[in-house]
């Protein structure tokens, strides 16, 4: 019974893949990957390796203070760079100043890890979600710009 069961997700799985496909190479993972899915795989796996990196740490512990709201299970509040608001730990993320650019190959490796991990705190900043995705948004404009 347990081989029909896996039988039945492989074919499940072989649909969803021929329905996924395009007119896309996919050299990568057996196939099953394009070259800007390998490296979106990549940019995100050293993004996460990353995330607790000690510079971006003590950017954030320098924009935290003891919280002033009402809600007693909320412990510290941290200031966004840009509005200068306070918000809980789970609204904040932490920014790098300097972009740290595209990941589309092999080249762009190094160049990429040296600005994702800067080792002098003042290369972050502390933002709250909103303003976060402003400044992401007005990068991501910027380079669309640039490429025309």
């Amino acid at each position: 019974m347990a081989r029909r069961g896996s039988q039945c997700r492989l074919k499940a799985l072989a649909t969803y893949i021929d329905v996924s496909k395009r007119n896309i190479p996919r050299p990568r993972n057996g196939g099953s990957w394009s070259e800007s899915e390998y490296w979106a795989a990549v940019r995100s796996a050293l993004r996460h390796k990353f995330r607790y990196w000690k510079p971006m740490q003590q950017k954030k512990l320098e924009a935290r203070r003891k919280s002033q709201s009402d809600n007693k299970r909320l412990k510290w509040e941290y200031q966004c760079a840009d509005c200068k608001g306070w918000y809980a730990g789970k609204e904040v993320q932490i920014d790098h100043i300097v972009e740290c650019g595209s990941l589309k190959c092999a080249d762009d490796l190094a160049g990429f890890l040296e600005r994702l991990t800067p080792e002098d705190p003042d290369a972050f900043q502390v933002l709250c979600k909103p303003c976060h995705h402003k400044r992401t948004q007005a990068y991501r404009a910027r380079l669309r710009a640039s490429e025309k």
